[in-house]
């Protein structure tokens, strides 16, 4: 366990993912399973350890608007718009990618996903990289694929213990689930994963511009990797151990634990706050307590579909889903 305020720690990181090793990074939305993005092997690896398909992209991340920019063929003003008025922040951009992006990262797509991440370690570690010639660091959640994100070291020491060379340990993620993923190949831009800017703040964002925003078909999950543009897009992903029911209502939450509970089954209900910051930043890490405590099933409550509300509500019917 590297030590994120550690000078000679971060060092240490950077050497690895220069040599192409493994590190687990902090970011203010989840942790990040990080490889060099521009070393083939350390990419390949990435999707070893996790057991994720090579065939579902990976984010790559940067250090600044500027290095975003070298990878897109195309930077369109809802990109430069976008990128401006939240990087560093929980906002991926997909663009056209350019050939200094592996297709290997990309899953064989044409085009990119890239974020500049809102953690002073990983900036850290990117302009580092970007010196010895990176284009940035790919990294997707630090956890075995399709299973609950990581928000702390720990939780990534529980999932990828002894599959990669060494964790970056930078505190409890602050935001709690994924960036927002927004399609800015062309006009108008369309979100395709809810996260840590909401669809509210993008829309009136790029409505000061003059520009527009949609939702995406796609949002509410697709069965095939190969369909999936973007990260997260999958049907079923985020998902505990143990099986989980989600319902719309505090009213539907206690009947369902009641008639649970009447057959002899364990039941944990899934802690939830009317603050939707609150219940996005505890989210993953209220999960995996519930998981953890051996029960035969989880009840959760869906937030209303606004603001942080809606990547919550995301996250818990892709976690509900049938899998």
């Amino acid at each position: 366990m590297l030590g994120a305020d550690d000078e000679a720690d971060l060092a240490d990181a950077v050497d690895l993912l220069h040599r192409g090793r493994l590190v687990a990074v902090p970011t203010e939305t989840v942790y990040g399973l990080g490889a060099d993005a521009s070393n083939d092997e350390a990419v390949v690896s990435v999707f070893e350890a996790k057991g994720r398909p090579k065939t579902h992209p990976l984010i790559v991340h940067v250090a600044d608007v500027a290095h975003a920019r070298m990878l897109s063929r195309n930077w369109t003003p809802s990109a430069e718009v976008l990128a401006r008025a939240y990087w560093p922040g929980p906002l991926s951009i997909l663009t056209e990618r350019t050939n200094d992006v592996s297709p290997l990262v990309t899953g064989g797509r044409d085009t990119v996903v890239v974020r500049v991440p809102d953690h002073p370690a990983i900036l850290r570690l990117l302009n580092a990289l970007h010196i010895r010639g990176s284009v940035g660091i790919a990294a997707p959640s630090a956890n075995r694929f399709g299973s609950i994100s990581p928000t702390t070291a720990a939780h990534v020491l529980s999932d990828l213990d002894g599959r990669i060379d060494a964790i970056l340990d930078g505190g409890a993620c602050r935001v709690g689930v994924e960036s927002t993923i927004v399609d800015c190949t062309k006009e108008p831009a369309a979100i395709l994963r809810p996260g840590g800017v909401s669809v509210e703040d993008i829309s009136a964002c790029l409505a000061e511009h003059g520009l527009a925003v949609v939702v995406s078909d796609d949002i509410s999950g697709t069965v095939d990797t190969e369909k999936a543009v973007a990260p997260g897009m999958l049907r079923s992903h985020y998902a505990p151990h143990t099986r989980l029911l989600v319902f719309s209502t505090q009213a539907e939450v206690d009947d369902a634990q009641r008639e649970a509970e009447a057959c002899g089954k364990r039941v944990a209900v899934l802690p939830h706050d009317d603050d939707s910051y609150e219940y996005s930043r505890n989210l993953y890490s209220s999960l995996r307590r519930c998981d953890d405590q051996g029960v035969d099933l989880i009840i959760g409550l869906l937030p209303r579909p606004t603001g942080l509300g809606a990547a919550v509500r995301d996250r818990l019917l892709k976690a509900a889903a049938e899998r």
